[in-house]
């Protein structure tokens, strides 16, 4: 305890000049760090403060939550680098050829993120207390180094925690493991408004915070950047440097320099006794982390783990019997923090020409990855994630390119024209682009944290070639859409190929005009027109009670940029007819989602995100606590999430939604809530199990047997997929779908249903890693399937389609559960 108080206070005293002026957090809270949870608007408050009372400091609101909270960043440095900001920041860029000009920067960037994880809340005190630490004590590192300060990326969350901790601790706080206190409740602080987990969303940018936080990072592109977390109450503080598997374009400063940094954290953690850890469990290769997306972007990216997580309230006891409190955990942040902005400070000039070489893109494998524009609505939203990126795209001059084709999976040509994208490596963010684009990331080790593959013209559905030649290209314009008025039209019709037409449909519905769509193809005859199956029909003797029917469907089409065809007969020139039985009228679909114990949250998340944000259509969230007692008559569709649900499905409450289905009803089931249903005698579907005839004697060595567990595991890989284009669950899908497969678990054909979208027996990984033994279950196993109960039907999806919402081409699946099938009558 004496060498702990000693530490701290040769790590705390005077280092510069000491500003007498400025409170101390908890002289401007009234109370000590760690003491209390400080909500996010008190935190907001401080920081506010210290930039008013500091000129050195310098205060910037970058954004907004969903629920209204603000996001800022603070700049904290000497006088005259504040004065100079704006130089320095494009001085940096221009180092990366992002901006022209004379790229010679010397200041040091460190940008600082920290509560990403609402309910890993000590970050945000020990933030506090780093700008403090930093403004009165440690001015001398701030002559050569700028540092960005993020003091809670994820305020919605965090507010959410300490709301719920604040209302159920105990006073003193309960050390004891088993209090409430240290149990939160579903769906806990950690995602944010719409549960997505931040922290997974830094490339796909598919949460508002990640929106306007790359935004900003982009506009600064630090050296440095640092994710400050927790982890669970008894592992010791985790620092770089990483683990394997690394991406193989971070570069060997990058490695080293993550060395160096663990050595300078280990010097204060080792005076006082703090254990840590270093090279193990967080690895470098998923590119849409805290840690990785700075990385792959030149900077020193890192995740700092300290333990406590959710759990740890205000203080608990560990499992060896120690007390951890917020306050310890705090100061371990604060430790880190300052360090890293030491080192960086003593390295600023290496830092900087490092940083310089890192974007220096002569010697990767692909020069240009082509994608085939098949459909320009996913090309539109490729795009746009690409703009948030600021990363270049052109079109292809025409021609024919070669490489590694996609589909093939080996070498082939693919015919382009000037509308085909074209992005290229030779650009500032080339690195980025290989790690997006390439088709197979090189994993040098199996054991890894999250997926191994999220190749975005597998995610988004192209047919692409990766060349080793660069594709000449340009920059091509395209036409905005012009809809137009017929009052002769029988009505109007409109293709189904992508989500952006589902969006089309949601709007319809929701102002209320009726809207049918084909089963089977035809080809009208004035216009001479092909229509493919799912394609909508806009009629207008649906609409007869609709004065303004004509303006009002023009205006919804310009608005979602929909080219909408005016039929002039009903009577085809060949397929169907407009009266056919096979043209569907669409049901204005009452949609219920499960919520609450046994569900995903993270999964419940994506849902909730998918029908409010995207396709911007009405859902209505049930909790699981009453869902038994739910009259289901109400709703058309219900969703179950992935998720455990032992105790929310009892007899009596799938006997009522067999019942509810029988009589029209369409329920969805994702992921592990297939569970409930598999191999019970009401149901179709029966789960595939391993072959045990040929067991193995376990003699693995205790010290492989973690590596060789992997066998049994698909750590979310890509595989191919068969599609029964014919069945409505299939519209706007070609014959072939990528699914991104997460894990091993794997359901037979179904005997008496439709195998909508399933693994033939050719079945085979295509990117990511997939366990020896847990590659043998895919052959031959179901994906999307469709049991048939009665007048309804039971959707089972074996896996996501709306995982963490940037597998683009699997969300055009979730809509036509949702308004293609069951929905057979007017209502």
């Amino acid at each position: 305890m004496k060498i702990k108080s000693l530490f701290l206070v040769a790590f705390l005293i005077f280092g510069s000049t000491f500003s007498q002026t400025l409170q101390s957090p908890s002289e401007f809270l009234g109370y000590e760090i760690g003491s209390r949870f400080t909500r996010h608007h008190k935190v907001v408050d401080y920081f506010t403060y210290v930039s008013t009372t500091l000129s050195n400091v310098k205060l910037e609101k970058y954004g907004e939550t969903n629920e209204h909270r603000p996001l800022y960043l603070s700049y904290i440095s000497s006088q005259e680098n504040i004065n100079n900001l704006e130089n320095i920041r494009k001085n940096n860029l221009s180092q990366t050829g992002i901006i022209n000009g004379k790229a010679d920067n010397k200041i040091a960037i460190v940008w600082l993120s920290y509560n990403v994880h609402g309910n890993e809340a000590s970050s945000t005190e020990a933030a506090m207390l780093t700008i403090y630490e930093l403004a009165t004590k440690k001015k001398d590192w701030l002559e050569n180094t700028v540092v960005i300060i993020d003091p809670c990326i994820n305020p919605d969350g965090r507010d959410r925690y300490v709301n719920w901790y604040n209302q159920v601790k105990s006073t003193p706080y309960n050390i004891n493991q088993t209090a409430k206190e240290h149990s939160e409740p579903w769906p806990g602080g950690r995602p944010n408004h719409y549960l997505f987990d931040l922290n997974r969303d830094w490339a796909w940018a598919t949460q508002i915070e990640s929106q306007q936080r790359i935004k900003i990072y982009n506009k600064w592109m630090p050296h440095i950047h640092v994710d400050f977390h927790e982890q669970g109450i008894n592992n010791p503080y985790y620092f770089a440097p990483a683990a394997e598997p690394f991406h193989e374009i971070i570069s060997d400063w990058q490695r080293d320099f993550q060395t160096q940094i663990g050595k300078n954290h280990a010097k204060y953690f080792d005076p006082a006794g703090w254990l840590y850890f270093t090279k193990e469990s967080f690895d470098l290769l998923y590119p849409s982390y805290g840690d990785t997306y700075p990385t792959f972007m030149g900077a020193i990216g890192m995740t700092y783990e300290q333990a406590g997580h959710g759990r740890a309230g205000l203080g608990i006891k560990t499992d060896d019997g120690k007390i951890l409190t917020l306050k310890d955990r705090a100061i371990h942040h604060m430790t880190t923090g300052l360090s890293t902005v030491e080192i960086s400070s003593k390295n600023a000039s290496k830092i900087n020409i490092e940083f310089r070489k890192f974007f220096k893109n002569d010697n990767l494998k692909y020069k240009s990855y082509v994608l085939k524009n098949d459909n320009q609505d996913k090309t539109n939203r490729l795009k746009r994630l690409l703009d948030r990126h600021e990363i270049k795209y052109q079109n292809p001059k025409g021609g024919t390119v070669k490489g590694y084709n996609y589909l093939s999976q080996k070498e082939g040509k693919m015919s382009v024209s000037s509308s085909d994208l074209v992005i290229h490596t030779n650009q500032p963010k080339g690195k980025m682009v290989k790690v997006l684009f390439e088709p197979k990331a090189k994993l040098a080790d199996s054991l890894t944290y999250d997926i191994t593959a999220w190749s975005l013209p597998y995610a988004h559905g192209f047919k692409a070639i990766a060349s080793k030649s660069k594709v000449p290209s340009q920059i091509t314009l395209t036409d905005k859409l012009l809809p137009s008025v017929n009052k002769n039209a029988v009505g109007y019709a409109s293709k189904w190929s992508s989500l952006d037409d589902a969006i089309f449909l949601a709007d319809l519905l929701k102002n209320n005009i009726r809207v049918r769509f084909t089963e089977k193809e035809f080809v009208s005859r004035k216009p001479e027109r092909k229509f493919d199956r799912g394609s909508l029909i806009i009629l207008r003797s649906d609409n007869k009670s609709n004065p303004n029917f004509d303006k009002e469907l023009i205006q919804l089409a310009i608005k979602n940029n929909r080219n909408i065809i005016p039929i002039l007969s009903g009577f085809s020139k060949s397929g169907v007819d407009f009266g056919s039985y096979s043209v569907k009228p669409i049901n204005n679909q009452k949609i219920a989602v499960l919520s609450g114990n046994g569900t995903s949250s993270l999964s419940f998340g994506e849902i909730w995100h998918f029908f409010e944000t995207q396709l911007q259509y009405p859902i209505t969230n049930i909790n699981s606590d009453y869902f038994g007692r739910v009259d289901f008559s109400q709703f058309d569709v219900i969703i179950l999430p992935n998720g455990y649900y032992s105790k929310v499905l009892n007899k009596i409450t799938l006997e009522k939604l067999q019942k509810w289905t029988r009589s029209g009803g369409t329920l969805i089931a994702i992921g592990n809530a297939l569970s409930s249903f598999a191999d019970k005698k009401e149901y179709a579907l029966k789960k595939k199990k391993f072959d045990e005839s040929k067991k193995e004697p376990n003699l693995t060595p205790y010290a492989d047997r973690e590596r060789k567990s992997v066998q049994n595991f698909i750590t979310g890989s890509i595989f191919k997929s068969k599609v029964d284009t014919t069945h409505p669950l299939a519209f706007g899908y070609k014959k072939e779908y990528y699914s991104l497969k997460l894990g091993a678990t794997a359901y037979e054909y179904l005997q008496n249903g439709n195998n909508v979208v399933y693994f033939d027996k050719t079945a085979k990984n295509v990117s990511g890693y997939a366990g020896s033994k847990a590659v043998k279950m895919i052959p031959e196993s179901l994906l999307f399937g469709e049991e048939r109960m009665g007048r309804g039907s039971i959707i089972y999806m074996t896996e996501n389609p709306l995982f963490r919402s940037f597998w683009e081409n699997g969300k055009l699946f979730m809509a036509n559960a949702v308004f293609f099938l069951n929905s057979d009558k007017l209502k």
